[in-house]
């Protein structure tokens, strides 16, 4: 079992180097970092290299994988050809997701509180779990059919840049992963096969960093700019952080004020814990589950955002 902290964002309140003592990392131990989500930023780390001590060594997984696509023009035009997929069926999950996620919200807004009316309720919302599953489904067939086709570490401009990495993270006492473009950051992580390598290690994880290493990637933001929007799936995560959807920037993205999409939200991510994370909050993992590190916000069913402590 990975020993897993997840926070909110860093920017403001860094609170990454408590995290790594947490995780009983030796104050001398190297701290592998993953900034591929700033894209072309990926090395301006000097201020998360500071707050670490001078001890980080960066991963440069976005380099690393713009490197890998110049020397196999194979391999990156397939990968366009996945992209373009995996965007025209976003698509479409998003159309249906509208429409669903509306009736939803009419339910949950209908007065009244009868047999007949929290039945359609529960149904509804059921219809969006399984619209999530099964748009999660077609995510992963896309990407096993990609894996079956090209076996992407198996490719020796793949494998080579594995092999480096895999000796950083195993020399390093934990890998802190921060945040930046979700979806970039998940795909250089598992062209890499960062979940592989970071199973049983120590990982401190923030924003798009946190939610990508989650069972399953959620965006999310009740106020863009062209009007209301709905938290959608967009694919598994690494699965480091099992039981939990991490909504970072909370404050900021989330309505937390509408108690009726607070409530949707929790009742559609059911089981999994949806938490709100913003600066100086965080969750770490132990042996009998999630424990707030030192405080968190955990979306409830009736629609608040309860304040959970250590």
């Amino acid at each position: 079992m990975s020993r897993v902290v997840l926070l909110g964002p860093q920017r403001l309140q860094p609170t990454l180097i408590g995290a790594v003592r947490s995780l009983d990392v030796p104050d001398d131990a190297r701290v592998a970092t993953v900034t591929a989500g700033w894209q072309e930023r990926e090395p301006d780390d000097a201020e998360l290299n500071e707050h670490l001590g001078g001890r980080a060594i960066n991963l440069k997984l976005y380099a690393r994988a713009e490197a890998v696509m110049r020397r196999d023009p194979e391999l990156a035009a397939a990968h366009h050809r996945r992209q373009d997929i995996l965007k025209r069926l976003q698509g479409l999950y998003d159309v249906r997701l509208r429409h669903a996620m509306a009736a939803c919200e009419a339910l949950l807004r209908e007065p009244g509180e009868d047999v007949a009316l929290e039945r359609a309720r529960g149904e509804a919302i059921e219809a969006v779990r399984e619209l999530d599953r099964l748009h999660l489904e077609r995510v992963r067939e896309v990407h096993e059919e990609f894996a079956a086709r090209f076996s992407p570490l198996g490719r020796p401009s793949v494998a080579e840049e594995h092999e480096r990495i895999a000796a950083v993270v195993r020399e390093s006492g934990a890998t802190a992963i921060a945040g930046g473009h979700v979806a970039v950051l998940l795909n250089r992580l598992a062209l890499f096969g960062l979940g592989e390598l970071l199973a049983g290690r120590a990982v401190v994880a923030w924003s798009a960093g946190a939610m990508a290493i989650a069972e399953r990637v959620v965006l999310f933001h009740d106020r863009p700019p062209h009007g209301p929007g709905w938290a959608e799936v967009l694919e598994h995560g690494l699965g480091l952080a099992p039981g939990i959807v991490p909504f970072p920037h909370a404050k900021r993205r989330l309505d937390l004020q509408n108690r009726f999409r607070v409530a949707l939200a929790a009742r559609r991510f059911a089981p999994a814990l949806c938490l709100a994370l913003d600066e100086g909050q965080g969750v770490r993992r132990a042996a009998d589950g999630w424990t707030a590190a030192p405080v968190a916000r955990r979306l409830d069913p009736v629609g608040t955002a309860e304040v959970i402590a250590a």
